[in-house]
C-alpha cells in the first residue's frame, strides 16, 4: 500500500525475578533498559510518595484559586477518561504566561519522573518535533493529592502521560497513555526500534503461526478497551509458542516499557501476573500499511486479559495503551 493512500486520524509467567534476569544490563534494540531495583521484594506500583506524585503535590499547591479553576477537575471528570492522539486537555498551554516559572519547572520536572532516561530524552525529541517543544501541552489535575483519589495528566500532540499514584484501583500509567511521533520516514521515527523489535517476534514464527499471526485489516488506533479473560483477541496467542520464542517476546516487552519508569513496569508486570503472565497475550501483525512493501509489518497489537498496546506505524506512529484489570 502506497503511504500517500493512507488516511492519518487524529513464555513464562512476567514476574519481576524472570524480567529483570532476562533484561539484566543489557541493551536491547539499542534502548537502555529502566533499572529494576529492590530484589528480592516488588515495589509493585508508584504510590503517592513517589517522586513525580510528590512533584504533583507541590505543583497543585503552588496553583492560585483562580488556576484551579481553570486547570483543576474532580476526579470523576470525563476528561481522565477521555484518550487521543492529537488534543489539548486544558486551554492554558504550559508556556503560557498563565503559569509561572516554577509551575512550568515543576511540569517539566514530573513528565521527567514518569519516565526513564531514554523515554525522557525520547519524549522531549517528538514534542519537540511535533508541536515546538513542552510549552505547546497542557496539563490538568484530577481530585486532590494527599486524598484517596487524584491525577496529573499531561496532553498534546502526539502524547499523554499521567501521574497517580496508585490511585486508580488496578491501572498502571495511571490509566491509558498515548504517544506517537510525525516523522513519516519509518526509519527516522523515534519509535520505529520497537516495531524492529516486534518484528523480530514475527521472524522466528514457523509458516503456520506467521500466517495466523499475520492479520489484514487493523482495528481502530483508539479501540483498547480492556476485554478480561472472556476476551477475543487478534493473532497468534503467545501460549503457543517455544520456549524461546515466548522469551523474544518477554525481551519485546521490555522494549516497549522501556520509556516509562521503573515503579509503572512494576506495575504492569504485577497485573500481567495476576492475569496469566505473558502466555495468555496475543500478538497480530496487520498488512494494512505495510509501508515501503517491505513486509517489515508496520502496525502491530499486543493483547490479552489486561493488556492493549496498539502500534499503528503509518503514515507515522500513534500508538495507545491501555493496561490493568477488571472485575
Amino acid at each position: 500500500m502506497n503511504r500517500n493512500s493512507l488516511a492519518c486520524s487524529d513464555c513464562e509467567s512476567l514476574d519481576r525475578r524472570s524480567f529483570f534476569k532476562t533484561a539484566g544490563a543489557a541493551t536491547l534494540a539499542g534502548v537502555a533498559m529502566p533499572m529494576l531495583v529492590g530484589l528480592p521484594g516488588l515495589h509493585a506500583a508508584p504510590s503517592s510518595k513517589s517522586a513525580a506524585e510528590t512533584t504533583v503535590g507541590r505543583f497543585f499547591e503552588s496553583l492560585s484559586a483562580e488556576q484551579k479553576k481553570t486547570i483543576s477537575f474532580g476526579f470523576d471528570h470525563d476528561l481522565r477518561k477521555k484518550i487521543n492522539a492529537n488534543w489539548q486537555i486544558t486551554k492554558p498551554k504550559v508556556g503560557d504566561s498563565f503559569y509561572n516559572a516554577e509551575q512550568k519547572k515543576l511540569i517539566s520536572e514530573i513528565v521527567k519522573q514518569v519516565t526513564s532516561e531514554d523515554g525522557y530524552g525520547r519524549f522531549q525529541k517528538q514534542m519537540s518535533d511535533d508541536s515546538g517543544g513542552i510549552d505547546e501541552y497542557s496539563v490538568a489535575m484530577f481530585g486532590e493529592p494527599g486524598t484517596d483519589k487524584f491525577e496529573w495528566e499531561l496532553t498534546g500532540r502526539h502524547l499523554t502521560l499521567r501521574a497517580d499514584g496508585n490511585t486508580v484501583d488496578k491501572a498502571a500509567f495511571g490509566g491509558p497513555i498515548v504517544y506517537g511521533h510525525g516523522e513519516e520516514n519509518p526509519k527516522a521515527n523515534l519509535f520505529h526500534y520497537q516495531t524492529t523489535q516486534v518484528n523480530e517476534v514475527f521472524k522466528a514464527l514457523d509458516a503456520k503461526q506467521a500466517q495466523q499471526a499475520l492479520v489484514t485489516n487493523a482495528p481502530k488506533e483508539d479501540a483498547v478497551t480492556l476485554q478480561g479473560e472472556k476476551g477475543s483477541f487478534p493473532g497468534i496467542g503467545v501460549g503457543q509458542l517455544s520456549n524461546d520464542q515466548k522469551q523474544l517476546v518477554t525481551k519485546t516487552i521490555q522494549v516497549l516499557l522501556a520509556p516509562y519508569r521503573a515503579e509503572d513496569v512494576d506495575e504492569v508486570m504485577e497485573i500481567l501476573k495476576a492475569t496469566g503472565g505473558v502466555e495468555k497475550l496475543h500478538m497480530a501483525f496487520y498488512q494494512q500499511g505495510d509501508l515501503q512493501s517491505d513486509k517489515v509489518w508496520d502496525i502491530w497489537r499486543v493483547e490479552g486479559p489486561s493488556f492493549v498496546w496498539h502500534f499503528r506505524g503509518a503514515p507515522h506512529v500513534h500508538a495507545y495503551i491501555n493496561i490493568g484489570q477488571i472485575g
